[in-house]
């Protein structure tokens, strides 16, 4: 279904910039728009998660530069079946995480510094899972090139404002201002639906993969927290790429409606609830860091060497 849905967004994208190619130029400008979009489409799916990365300043590191979260990778990708993705840290205050890559052999995930140092490990687990149940979902490969079509469209559609359109065309002016206000806000609402439905999935596969549902849950709360007070200048530069955070980093969007890149975080929250009391887990948040500590990253200094003794209570989860 994941395969079925990418090309039928990938064709509702399409017709889009055709439609915005036809008003600008008539038919020869929907063929250049067409030739323009297959190109994109190709050069999307080999290049457009190193774009993403680059557009938000991540870094790549290893188990030299940040140990303790790259182990944690490590771990949670073994719980989760796949093969160890690349490992990218965003220097940005603001608490936030994604995944990219057009399939798990060649996925990455990368945190934000904010992430890491205002979660505790356990929480840092349960976001990081949800971002490898998106690449296990092959989430990552739709997401991706939603973005970068998204903001395609966006782009083309402001060429066609600034420069003017085809007045021939059987729509009128009318008709192409229209495509100008429409086609961008069309394929903002497909990308954002696609990526609500696509949180919930990932929500309830991250819980399996770290063990504990309350790790996502209380991590949840913290990072709407930070999101609403801490602002992302490389997120409002590529508001193309919000739906690929695991919390729309343009605002503190609380509204489960047409126009919200993400859930409701408390309809989040409860779902994972739910998962808890079903028997998932303990339904505490663990206690996988030292006592008081704040963060993993590389910092913080929390990781595998801070497992609880063998006689606390713990579950089988990302440190195993």
């Amino acid at each position: 279904m994941n395969y079925i849905r990418t090309a039928m967004l990938l064709a509702a994208m399409t017709a889009l910039f055709m439609g915005i190619g036809f008003m600008i130029g008539g038919q020869a400008g929907m063929v250049i728009a067409l030739a323009i979009a297959a190109a994109m489409n190709l050069f999307s799916y080999w290049n457009a998660d190193k774009m993403v990365l680059r557009m938000h300043h991540a870094r790549e590191v290893d188990e030299r530069s940040a140990p303790d979260f790259h182990r944690m990778i490590a771990r949670l990708a073994q719980n989760a079946g796949l093969p160890m993705p690349k490992v990218y840290i965003i220097d940005n205050p603001q608490p936030n995480a994604f995944a990219t890559g057009r399939n798990p052999e060649n996925a990455a995930v990368a945190a934000t510094t904010g992430l890491l140092d205002m979660l505790s490990p356990e929480e840092v687990a349960g976001v990081m899972a949800h971002e490898l149940a998106h690449v296990k979902n092959h989430d990552t490969l739709i997401m991706t090139i939603t973005a970068t079509i998204a903001g395609a469209i966006s782009m083309l559609a402001n060429f066609a404002f600034f420069f003017g359109g085809n007045r021939n065309n059987p729509l009128g002016i009318v008709g192409m201002l229209l495509m100008m206000i429409v086609a961008p806000m069309a394929a903002m609402v497909v990308q954002m639906a696609i990526s609500r439905t696509r949180e919930y999935a990932a929500d309830r596969m991250g819980a399996q993969i770290c063990g504990e549902p309350m790790w996502l849950a209380s991590a949840l709360g913290k990072i709407a927290g930070g999101v609403e007070r801490i602002h992302n200048p490389d997120a409002e530069a590529n508001p193309a790429t919000a739906h690929m955070f695991i919390m729309n980093p343009l605002s503190g969007e609380r509204m489960d409606n047409l126009f919200s890149t993400h859930p409701n975080t408390q309809n989040r929250i409860d779902e994972l609830r739910k998962l808890a009391a079903s028997g998932l887990g303990t339904g505490g948040p663990g206690s996988f860091g030292r006592q008081g500590s704040h963060g993993t990253g590389p910092r913080a200094g929390a990781g595998p060497s801070s497992v609880p003794s063998s006689g606390s209570r713990h579950p089988k989860g990302p440190w195993g």
